[in-house]
């Protein structure tokens, strides 16, 4: 297939799934336009860092595609997410490329697992820098701690792998998405809350109970 063929297709494709779910009356508040997209997409044609071009032309075809199957109806935001939540100069590496394209988007989404992906310090530096550099809204939309020992076993953990750390953990991310500069941290997604019983990341113990993790964010619905 050509580079031109893929990117009609990432077009067609995504018009018609938009369109599907307007069709079925449940529009998407959001888009993401790929995952984890630090390496590019749909490889070799969208690899980075040597096919830039190509990748722009296949986010703009995804974004284009949102467009035309929404009809006339809102747009849902667009998100170009990528996995350095706690890089700060590869963050700022993408998208001070990524925005040289001028391509419209809302939201920068990041994973952030602490074993791959930097100290609680180094999340705090990156949503700072994201938030006074970028102006736009920041989604944490991969987080996860392990409830049992899995990533540290040879190393110091920031909090127990335990049902209590993972709480803990989490609790302390949610703050630092809380206190970003500008209001722009908007939210946190945990990948995955329920994964094969016993998983080590899962919110539910080996009973299908939810574990202390859960309660995190009841406080804040609570009035």
């Amino acid at each position: 297939m050509s580079h031109d063929q893929l990117v009609q297709a990432v077009y067609s494709y995504t018009r018609d799934t938009i369109k599907a779910f307007v069709d079925a009356g449940a529009v998407p508040d959001m888009v993401q336009i790929g995952n984890e997209i630090i390496n590019g997409m749909l490889w070799p044609d969208g690899k980075l860092p040597e096919n830039w071009d190509n990748l722009a032309d296949l986010l703009r075809a995804g974004i284009n595609g949102v467009d035309a199957g929404r009809g006339n109806g809102p747009r849902p935001l667009i998100m170009i997410h990528i996995d350095k939540g706690g890089d700060l100069q590869a963050t700022k590496a993408f998208f001070d490329k990524w925005h040289t394209y001028h391509i419209d988007y809302d939201v920068i989404g990041q994973s952030y697992y602490p074993w791959w992906h930097g100290r609680l310090l180094d999340l705090r530096e990156n949503l700072y820098f994201m938030a006074e550099t970028y102006r736009k809204d920041i989604i944490l939309v991969e987080v996860a701690y392990n409830c049992e020992r899995a990533e540290y076993s040879d190393k110091p953990a920031p909090f127990p792998e335990t049902p209590e750390g993972q709480r803990q953990f989490l609790e302390e991310v949610n703050r630092l998405v809380l206190n970003t500069p500008h209001n722009r941290g908007r939210g946190v997604f945990w990948w995955e809350p329920a994964t094969q019983r016993g998983g080590h990341r899962t919110m539910f113990d080996r009973d299908g109970q939810a574990m202390p993790v859960m309660t995190v964010f009841d406080k804040y619905t609570r009035y």
